[in-house]
């Protein structure tokens, strides 16, 4: 009989300790594998079905780490079980392949784990299945699984895309994306200087180390729940990562600057900016009106709310917002393919498809032509995405600059990534940062 996650079952038994996290962890990745959903989305809405900490970071991490070695696991099911699974065993399915995953990847401790994961079969209403998942798990335990390339974990049409962009780090690129990534802070400086928050850290037992990269930023070699983060709630630090931080760099305002964010959520790059200026006059915009609250979210928390606009309409459709005053600073951060941020989205590779790359590009593109009318003369454009791939981005602003006069390049400096036209690349891991691509445009001045 199936049951809440949540809930007793069996007669009544209270469920032991873990097994509500392996059946939460199955219905996670059977909507994600089987269905085509957001891990990320999938995440948000199950973590807070668990009032434990520790239960939270283990769904979270059998999720990454199924999901980063998936075509091992799935390899492995094909040759074990006599008979495929149906298209109505998705939650079955994702509860051998986390048991698979806190066996080989997490090297969780074998006899919690099988148990664990058996009874978890039993909640999910598969009685009969339980034998099944403790035979599978077991020959899983003695045989073990055989070791696996990074690029396996790719699409082959998305392999070969990224060795032709980038022929020498390639594989350095796939061995990256699948390794977890770091957990970076940004330090509101409207609340701490960074060396006086990281004697916070080191006061509550946590090890940070400043980059000389970025000035607001402090990487964790050892991550932490970010709750016991000193000042977190209060907003006194985000999270966020390196190569993210570097927006505000390389966009640069001027004091007081009009800026917008034509695709603000979930509004971390923009509270950069008015943590580091409150006086700037920004308005952030996103198309989904459905994340405007997590913009709103993040600026109360961060205490910046008051300094900026917020509003859900496409950045394109200029009729729709603009009241015809130009902007200093824009920032585009166009949707893409997200092939830098793999290690923090594994999915992407699962539910990424050839004919994305064109229809992404042709909403870059229009994204850009449209904005540009709205940049001042001498004002700069900041064209960002979290790809990796020339065709989103290096491509992307050749074609540009060579439809638009009046737009230059304003080479951005080596600590940005590699250098290529004026444009900077960060691969995925370079430095410890995503995956991450800045192209900083100005346009000309009316006297030009």
């Amino acid at each position: 009989m199936a049951v809440s996650a949540s809930g007793p079952w069996k007669g009544g038994a209270k469920q032991q300790p873990g097994v509500q996290t392996r059946v939460l962890a199955a219905k996670v990745l059977a909507a994600v594998i089987g269905r085509g959903r957001s891990l990320k989305a999938e995440l948000a809405a199950t973590l807070p079905r668990l009032d434990d900490s520790r239960d939270r970071a283990l769904l979270e991490a059998i999720s990454f780490a199924t999901l980063r070695r998936r075509s091992v696991y799935e390899q492995a099911l094909r040759q074990w079980l006599q008979k495929p699974l149906g298209p109505r065993d998705g939650e079955l399915k994702g509860l051998l392949l986390a048991g698979f995953a806190q066996l080989d990847a997490l090297e969780l401790p074998a006899h919690a784990a099988l148990s664990a994961t058996v009874e978890a079969a039993r909640a999910l209403g598969r009685e009969r299945q339980a034998g099944l998942v403790n035979a599978v798990l077991r020959r899983a335990q003695r045989e073990g699984f055989p070791a696996a390339r990074a690029e396996d974990a790719w699409p082959d049409w998305l392999l070969e895309q990224v060795r032709r962009d980038w022929p020498a780090q390639a594989e350095a690129v796939f061995a990256a994306s699948l390794q977890p990534a770091p957990l970076w802070l940004r330090v509101n400086r409207q609340r701490h200087a960074r060396d006086a928050y990281l004697q916070r850290l080191r006061e509550a037992g946590i090890e940070g180390e400043a980059s000389a990269l970025a000035a607001d930023a402090i990487r964790l070699p050892v991550a932490v729940p970010v709750a016991s983060l000193p000042d977190f709630g209060e907003g006194g630090v985000s999270v966020q990562d390196l190569s993210a931080q570097q927006v505000a760099d390389a966009l640069a305002p001027a004091p007081g600057a009009r800026v917008l964010d034509a695709c603000a959520a979930p509004g971390g790059k923009s509270a950069h900016l008015l943590e580091r200026d409150p006086a700037l006059r920004l308005l952030a915009l996103d198309v989904d009106a459905r994340r405007l609250q997590r913009i709103r979210e993040t600026f109360a928390r961060t205490g910046v709310g008051a300094a900026a606009q917020v509003r859900a309409v496409d950045a394109a459709d200029l009729g729709a917002w603009w009241d015809g005053e130009p902007f200093d600073a824009v920032l585009l951060d166009a949707p893409c393919s997200a092939t830098g941020v793999v290690r923090r989205q594994p999915d992407v590779l699962l539910h990424r498809r050839p004919g994305d790359i064109d229809a992404l590009a042709a909403q870059q593109a229009r994204l850009l032509d449209a904005l540009w009318r709205v940049v001042a003369p001498g004002g700069v454009l900041l064209y960002a995405t979290c790809s990796i791939l020339r065709r989103e981005n290096q491509q992307q602003i050749a074609a540009f600059l060579a439809r638009t006069p009046d737009a230059r390049i304003d080479a951005l400096p080596e600590a940005f990534g590699h250098g290529d036209a004026g444009t900077r690349q960060r691969l995925p891991g370079q430095q410890g940062g995503d995956g991450f691509f800045q192209a900083r445009l100005v346009k000309a001045a009316a006297d030009a």
